[in-house]
C-alpha cells in the first residue's frame, strides 16, 4: 500500500525552461535507495547541473544532488551519484536518435512522486537555446507580466 501525503512533491528545474527550447518529454521511473526517496518526499533535491547520457544502452542521469536524509544511519547515501532511468526500449531508442542524429540534449526537468507513491522524473528531449533566444525570452516574460497587470 502506498504512503499517502498531505504534500505534493514536484521539483521543477527552473534554469533548464530558460537554456532549453523542449522538443519532447518522456516520463522515466529512478531507481533508488531508502535514504535518497526518503529526501526527494521531503523535498530535498537539487538540478543545478543534471544532465542525462547513456552508458551501455541505458540511460543514466547525472548531477542531481539528493540532500542526505537526517535520520539515515551511517551508512546513508553519496548525494550526487549516477542515477539509472527506467524507460521502454523504444523510448531509449528514441532518445538516443535524437542526441545522436539531430544533436539533441536529454534535460531532467521535473522529479515528482506519482499517486502510487514511486518516484518519477520527466525527461526533456530539448534544442540549446542560443542567446537572442534568451532575450526574446525575457522580452515575453516582461510583456506578459505587464499585461496581466494591466499597464500594457
Amino acid at each position: 500500500m502506498p504512503i499517502m501525503s498531505t504534500k505534493r512533491i514536484n521539483i521543477v528545474n527552473k534554469r533548464a525552461k530558460f537554456d532549453y527550447q523542449f522538443l519532447d518529454k518522456f516520463e522515466a521511473g529512478i531507481q533508488l535507495t531508502g535514504s535518497e526517496i526518503k529526501s526527494v518526499r521531503t523535498g530535498k533535491v537539487s538540478f543545478i547541473d543534471a544532465f542525462c547520457h547513456f552508458m551501455r544502452n541505458e540511460l543514466w542521469v547525472k548531477g542531481i544532488h539528493i540532500a542526505p536524509y537526517k535520520f539515515a544511519s551511517y551508512n546513508g547515501h553519496e548525494e550526487t551519484r549516477e542515477r539509472k532511468l527506467l524507460l521502454h526500449k523504444q523510448e531509449l531508442r528514441k532518445l538516443r536518435r535524437g542526441v545522436e542524429e539531430k544533436q539533441m540534449t536529454i534535460i531532467p526537468y521535473r522529479i515528482y512522486i506519482n499517486e502510487r507513491g514511486f518516484a518519477k522524473v520527466e525527461i526533456q528531449l530539448a534544442k540549446g537555446k542560443k542567446q537572442y533566444d534568451k532575450r526574446d525570452s525575457i522580452k515575453q516574460k516582461d510583456i506578459q507580466r505587464e499585461i496581466e497587470r494591466g499597464q500594457y
